[in-house]
């Protein structure tokens, strides 16, 4: 292993699993954030403002590698800190503007920069990647992903398990996409389309980040790409409703608050997956699909929802990706550099392919 010392900020649903995660393969873990986790995870715990770059500087003296899992308007004081000490860098976030400095600070670093390890961004862009490498030629690739209350209630039939602010920063910034050969932007919320997964329709629409660096990666090399999140049907028209005929787009922290308030997380959750590449093999037109369902399963100790382990664990599999030297050891590393045969090998990320009932 070429690094063992690692802290993982945030400790909420995903990032106290990614602690547990990231010990049971081996590494040295500290837990840092402004509260003690509720639950008991094995591991140095610190609590300290996350907030405070003179708090944060004092704190990574000790590591080799972070894992920010922190809101995504904290991530860039982390990644600027970490580039200081020249420490390996991971994070979750969506973000494009956070993106686009790390990617910035990655040109003089002196360990890896690898924003984006989660769902989506994240897990669904190595997909896509596998998929795009089976094609001579690629006319589109279609990413789709939805993370959702197994037994839906109200018109909403949504339930927050993941970031407010996370969430409402992908309904409303513009989203990037690959148009016919053109690189350009399109508005949250829009592009509505119906897709049927086990019997289950789903509607699917344009939101921000899912993407990752993969429109500036294949700009030269697919003819259409997007990404969407899928809802149960009649969603988006409401949110449409509530962000912009209520206005409340003009305060994006009330907006989370009012959201979390009337839909509050659920542990019977859902994470759909529903990847689709179509484009030339041996001069035939072909089409290659990933689609999978992912529930609730028990890891470390206990059940852990659907939405919580997809994105530790594809973290976690990135991590144990450059700390066994499979990936680069310095620089910024893309999501779609990553193979999907070896995410899926690493002790984290065998948990996309096993059945929930399998040894863990």
């Amino acid at each position: 292993m070429n690094f063992s010392r690692i802290a993982v900020f945030g400790l909420g649903k995903v990032g106290s699993l990614a602690a547990l995660c990231l010990k049971q393969s081996g590494f040295s873990v500290t837990g840092i954030d402004c509260r003690l986790p509720r639950e008991e995870l094995g591991i140095e715990v610190i609590e300290m403002d996350v907030s405070d770059g003179a708090e944060l500087a004092r704190a990574l003296t000790s590591f080799e590698a972070v894992l920010s899992c922190l809101p995504y308007h904290l991530n860039q004081q982390l990644a600027q800190l970490a580039h200081q000490r020249g420490i390996h860098y991971f994070d979750l976030t969506e973000d494009v503007p956070t993106t686009q400095t790390i990617l910035e600070l990655s040109q003089s670093s002196s360990g890896v920069m690898v924003p984006q390890c989660g769902l989506a961004p994240g897990f669904i862009g190595i997909v896509g990647a596998d998929l795009i490498e089976r094609f001579d030629q690629v006319r589109s690739l279609k990413l789709r992903v939805g993370a959702l209350p197994q037994n839906p209630t109200g018109l909403l039939g949504y339930a927050f398990n993941w970031s407010p602010e996370g969430v409402v920063n992908e309904y409303l910034n513009d989203c990037e996409v690959i148009e016919q050969g053109e690189h350009k932007w399109v508005s949250a919320m829009e592009w509505l389309e119906t897709i049927v997964i086990n019997g289950v329709q789903l509607e699917a629409f344009t939101t921000s980040g899912g993407l990752g660096t993969m429109c500036e990666t294949y700009r030269e090399r697919i003819e259409n790409l997007d990404y969407k999140t899928m809802r149960y049907p009649g969603h988006v028209q409401l949110m449409n409703f509530f962000f912009h005929e209520l206005l409340m787009r003009e305060d994006r922290s009330l907006a989370g608050k009012i959201l979390t308030h009337a839909k509050p997380p659920v542990n019977d959750d859902v994470v759909y997956v529903h990847a689709a590449a179509e484009g030339m093999i041996e001069g035939q037109l072909m089409r290659e699909e990933f689609v999978e369902a992912y529930y609730p399963r028990h890891i470390a100790g206990k059940m852990r929802t659907a939405i919580a382990w997809t994105t530790s664990t594809s973290a976690c599999a990135v991590i144990e990706l450059v700390a066994s030297g499979k990936l680069p050891q310095q620089g910024f590393i893309r999501q779609e550099d990553i193979a999907l045969e070896d995410l899926l090998g690493t002790r984290s990320g065998r948990f996309y392919s096993q059945q929930p009932g399998e040894a863990q």
